[in-house]
């Protein structure tokens, strides 16, 4: 292949194909790249950091590294590339990749390889790298070698089919720049996949050594034309003619990134009396006419009485946006279903309540506007009217009994939900945490992300922290203990803004377990569910170059507040330490105060 001199004011790897994946990352405007060091990987380390336009990362862990991709991406919408070595180290990838997959997070995997004939013949660091993350992905390619870098070792080697041994330069030539066209359109096919279907994508990149070399002459490498996503018809008559004759709908929104424009379509919606809105947290729709505490509406509802069970069960029920933390929504819409259950979503969705009757591939946002201009059945409905004055009335009792409460994990949620910043990014760790986030109220401005996608506790310390790398206003994760202990190298690199803040709610062990049914304080639960333990973020937080403070009581923790977020010179730790034994008592007789 041809060099060119123009672009020599950069410099690259000298071996082709790894100079190829560059140069398209950079077409493709993947400007963000976190790379986890190791040898095999070096030409690609050494092509993105030499040249100019890509942003770099340096982690260590490649578990915390994807995470920390994971967090960029979440908040970008668009591919972040995580760059590994061979062997065991993409394996540590999965975990992000799976969250990434059932999130639509759009993720570029690039790990480094051995060539194939050095595959399975006991030499280290080789595995079977092609097809790892089995179906977690949107697209996948196990790219060609290159033949014309290191030609002499190739040769040398018995096993390699790459080549006859008889090859001369111009046969090497020929194989070559076959490899390197197969490369290039799957490069573009790949890379565009992470784009359109919002998911990630590997690709695998065998190398030979030597593997350090680097040139400031480029490959004559062609432009690449991004391909544009076909916009397909919408055809949602089915769901216009439910929508005329329903006298219940509920629409029920999970994940979803924040919306201006969601606002102002609410309000049109919402004037319609037969409309009932459910939003979690993590639907960033916060609109004083919904149910935005889904759970303060279920709980009380399930120990109230049956007869208003039939009332809110819809006749249409309409979801949108990604997974629903809610257990109790989940179980009560397939105890009571609706007649008909409609999906949208542009990409994915996911048949929850098990009678979904189709999936417009469309934005939310445009069904819902032309869905408002329809004229609807002009029968009297009182379907909001009604299930929004049971939700208030349970909230109503429910706010004496927290007014009352003892030093506990609601009582922290409840404290620190009225404290917290207007302008700030919340990433709330999943079990514990993000449930009772569920029962408090947030300010409009505060946009708020969980890894709902696979529900894991394993990476959400690294997801906050590449959060924190786009977020333009300070970064809050509010974690458990055991999902701050478990991700604590998701803390090492050089990464970490001063006004990042991690609130840790310690209450022992999995405090969530004491809720589930089982067998409590035997020493089977305290070890292998529960799991007990008296650890203590103080170290970590020494270790990891962060402020650190402990608080152990009502009055400590509105003292502590005060100012922790203030501005400072590094970033902060305030560990809550509650009671292990208490906590879930008082959360389930919350809800049964609502009902008395």
């Amino acid at each position: 292949m041809k060099e060119n001199p123009a672009k020599a004011s950069k410099r690259f790897t000298n071996i082709p194909l790894p100079q190829t994946v560059v140069h398209y990352c950079e077409q493709f405007k993947v400007q963000h790249i976190v790379i986890s060091a190791g040898s095999r990987n070096a030409p690609l380390t050494n092509g993105f950091v030499e040249n100019p336009y890509f942003k770099t990362y340096s982690v260590v862990d490649e578990r915390a590294a994807a995470f920390f991709g994971l967090g960029m991406a979440q908040q970008l919408k668009q591919p972040v590339a995580l760059v590994c070595t061979s062997g065991s180290a993409l394996l540590n990838y999965y975990p992000a990749v799976a969250e990434a997959y059932y999130s639509s997070i759009p993720l570029l995997i690039i790990s480094a390889d051995r060539m194939p004939h050095r595959i399975d013949i006991g030499d280290g660091q080789t595995i079977q790298q092609e097809g790892v993350f089995g179906p977690h992905l949107v697209g996948r390619s196990h790219l060609k070698p290159d033949v014309s870098h290191a030609t002499d070792t190739l040769l040398e080697s018995p096993l390699q089919t790459l080549l006859p041994q008889n090859a001369d330069y111009k046969l090497v030539a020929t194989i070559q720049d076959t490899h390197q066209q197969h490369n290039q359109a799957e490069l573009h096919r790949v890379i565009s996949l992470a784009i359109q279907k919002q998911g990630p994508v590997h690709l695998n990149v065998p190398m030979e050594e030597p593997l350090y070399g680097m040139s400031d002459l480029a490959l004559d490498l062609p432009p690449v034309l991004l391909d544009e996503k076909p916009i397909e018809p919408l055809h949602f008559d089915a769901l216009q003619k439910d929508w005329i004759q329903a006298s219940k709908i509920m629409i029920l929104v999970g994940v979803m990134a924040p919306d201006a424009e969601n606002e102002t379509l609410f309000d049109s919606l919402l004037k319609d009396p037969r409309i009932v809105l459910l939003t979690e947290k993590t639907s960033n729709i916060n609109h004083p006419s919904a149910i935005h505490s889904i759970d303060c509406l279920m709980a009380p509802m399930e120990l109230d009485n049956e007869r208003f069970e039939k009332v809110f069960q819809p006749d249409l029920l309409i979801s949108m946006g990604g997974m629903i933390v809610s257990k109790k929504i989940k179980a009560f819409l397939r105890k009571y279903p609706a007649k008909k259950h409609y999906h949208l979503d542009p990409l994915n969705a996911y048949d929850t309540f098990y009678y979904l009757n189709q999936h417009i591939k469309a934005p939310a946002i445009t069904v819902l506007k032309s869905l408002i201009e329809l004229v609807h059945n002009t029968v009297q409905a009182d379907y909001q009217e009604r299930v929004l004055h049971q939700y208030k009335s349970y909230l109503s009792r429910g706010e004496s009994y927290l007014k009352r409460l003892p030093f506990s994990d609601l009582k922290v949620f409840s404290i620190l939900f009225k404290k917290l910043p207007n302008s700030i990014h919340l990433q709330i760790a999943n079990s514990s945490p993000i449930r009772y986030a569920q029962l408090f109220s947030l300010p409009k401005s505060i946009t708020v992300n969980c890894n709902r996608g696979t529900s894991g506790i394993d990476g959400s310390t690294a997801t906050a922290v590449g959060a924190a790398q786009i977020q333009k206003v300070p970064t809050l994760l509010i974690t458990g203990d055991l999902s701050f202990f478990y991700d604590s190298n998701g803390l090492w690199n050089n990464y970490i803004p001063k006004d990042f803040r991690i609130i840790i709610i310690n209450n022992q062990g999995g405090g969530i377990f004491r809720i589930l049914p089982g067998e409590k304080d035997s020493t089977k639960y305290d070890t292998y569910f529960e799991t007990i333990h008296q650890r203590s973020g103080r170290d970590l937080a020494r270790t990891y170059g962060f402020s650190y403070r402990n608080v152990r009581s009502i009055i400590g923790l509105q003292w502590a507040l005060k100012f922790f977020f203030k501005t400072s010179q590094r970033p902060k730790i305030l560990e809550i330490q509650t009671p292990r034994k208490i906590n879930d008592t008082i959360l389930l007789n919350y809800f049964k105060a609502m009902v008395k």
